[in-house]
């Protein structure tokens, strides 16, 4: 029971690293098209729009812009935060897994 216990656990750790991942890229991708004037009705800059605002519009009310309002650092803040749920959630489920 303690091997199933521990594999689940471990396939838990795996997805949560997986789309943490994805959400880093989603956020990259953001940010890149907001350096240059993308079509507002493309289906891909609607998906990662409406896939990143939500954290990222959190992350705009209590980060505010630097340079007089001209620069967004939100989506930096929101990237370091994703690398350390990996580094320190993911890796501790990864360890936990293992001792079961």
């Amino acid at each position: 029971m303690e091997i199933l216990g521990g594999n689940f656990l471990r396939a838990i750790a795996e997805v949560v690293d997986i789309l943490l991942s994805v959400y880093i890229w989603l956020i990259v991708g953001r940010a890149i098209l907001s350096w240059v004037n993308p079509d507002p009705y493309n289906p891909i800059v609607r998906f990662l729009y409406s896939a990143t605002e939500p954290v990222l519009g959190f992350a705009r009310r209590y980060i505010p812009p630097i340079g007089g309002g001209s620069i967004d650092i939100s989506p930096i803040v929101v990237l370091l935060l994703i690398v350390f749920m990996k580094r320190a959630v993911v890796n501790s489920l990864f360890q936990l897994a293992a001792g079961l």
